[in-house]
């Protein structure tokens, strides 16, 4: 389910045995988070709370009314032509290697990561040094191809024409028939 205006929106899914996982999305600066007593769950909740006022009481409560406490989850990006200098023997892949905001590929890209190093890993013929330079040298190119997706799918969600551009997202993504 998602419930989304623009800077701000409710996203919650159902899990087994009946539970509801429900997260709260601001578009906020980075100092609004530290600024809220996380400690105290139910002035939090208050806190996020008051950036819904208006919205349907149906909606807000899938947070105020959840059995959980709140706990805040910053979004954090590399940014697109990230790269770092070689340091022999060390590489990075998944999250550490190019970390964006949720877009829907992060595991996959991950997993691709560890099979690329594998297979350059066994390419190489016990030359590791000479695995980590191929393996970083075709890793930042596909970084950087991922990276602009996500940074386009926070806009979708959260951008100054959401909902509307979520709902022109999911017309221009129909299955082909």
């Amino acid at each position: 389910m998602l419930a989304m205006a623009p800077g701000k929106g409710i996203m919650a899914h159902r899990e087994p045995n009946g539970m509801l996982h429900t997260y709260v999305g601001l578009k906020k600066p980075e100092d609004w988070i530290p600024g809220i007593d996380f400690s105290n769950p139910a002035a939090a909740v208050a806190c996020v709370a008051k950036e819904f006022d208006g919205w349907a009481p149906e909606l807000t409560a899938l947070f105020t009314d959840g059995e959980t406490d709140p706990v805040p989850r910053p979004i954090y990006s590399l940014p697109v032509d990230h790269r770092w200098n070689r340091v022999p023997g060390v590489t990075l892949l998944g999250d550490a290697a190019h970390l964006t905001a949720p877009s829907g590929e992060g595991a996959n890209l991950a997993m691709y990561d560890g099979a690329e190093l594998a297979k350059a890993i066994a390419a190489s013929r016990g030359d590791v040094e000479a695995a980590l330079i191929a393996y970083e040298r075709d890793l930042f190119p596909r970084s950087a191809s991922e990276a602009p997706e996500a940074d386009r799918m926070q806009e979708v969600l959260f951008g100054d024409n959401s909902p509307q551009s979520l709902l022109d997202f999911f017309a221009e993504n129909q299955p082909v028939k």
